[in-house]
């Protein structure tokens, strides 16, 4: 595990694209699981302003770890928000992006996912592989849509699984942990004070930490970064 304690939010976005830029220029294709969630806006931003003409975007494959089951037009749309704030600034061709159907059937749309995942991507151990899947963790340490109350779906035998957020009851589409700790590389993006109780814990393996999807983020490769500021880091 590698550990980057950054200053601020634009300091973690600094980093990370310099991160997911030098990863770029190492690798022929680059397929990539993305994550929604503020930080992540903050950082697709800056990697649109500050690399969007250096990375050759025709070797980058978006997919998505999660998705919320909505119309890719809705505000709610981890789609749409990557559009806003990255695929709209930069050239990247249109086949190179892989989004979750949110305004299907969950159900169908996580089988469907799933399959589009085993068709597109290289296979190690006959589970699909992504050079990078960028996470999240919320203040309830889930990561992906995968939540402390449905952490069984961690250890599915499926690629993907429809979640349910505990509080709204809304549905999501989310990889499962054989695709999260198969990839090359797992990246998570922390950012905020709210964070710091549960990364203390996550990474310490403290308290309540089993219960925490985000704790079971354990690549096989044993690539896993975290980009955090100092905030979300203060306890560790």
């Amino acid at each position: 595990m590698e550990i980057q304690v950054l200053e601020n939010k634009q300091e973690v976005a600094k980093t990370f694209s310099e991160y997911f830029a030098q990863l770029a220029k190492t690798k022929e294709k680059l397929h990539v699981a993305l994550s929604g969630g503020s930080t992540p806006k903050i950082v697709f931003d800056y990697l649109a302003e500050n690399f969007g003409s250096e990375i050759d975007w025709s070797k980058i494959y978006f997919y998505w770890g999660d998705e919320r089951c909505v119309a890719p037009t809705d505000p709610e749309s981890n789609f749409k928000m990557t559009v806003d704030h990255l695929l709209s600034k930069i050239s990247i061709p249109e086949e190179n992006v892989f989004r979750v159907l949110g305004e299907n059937d969950p159900e169908e749309e996580a089988v469907r996912y799933g399959e589009v995942l085993e068709n597109t991507l290289p296979l190690e151990k006959g589970i699909p592989q992504f050079d990078l899947v960028i996470l999240g963790m919320g203040d309830d340490g889930h990561t992906a849509s995968i939540f402390p109350n449905s952490i069984y779906l961690w250890d599915s035998s499926r690629n993907c699984k429809v979640a349910t957020h505990p509080d709204s009851g809304q549905k999501r589409v989310t990889i499962t942990g054989r695709i999260i700790n198969q990839a090359e590389e797992v990246a998570f993006l922390v950012t905020g004070a709210s964070k710091k109780d549960k990364v203390r814990e996550v990474i310490k393996r403290e308290g309540e930490f089993n219960s925490y999807p985000a704790s079971m983020v354990n690549p096989a490769s044993g690539k896993l970064i975290w980009f955090m500021d100092k905030d979300a880091a203060e306890l560790i």
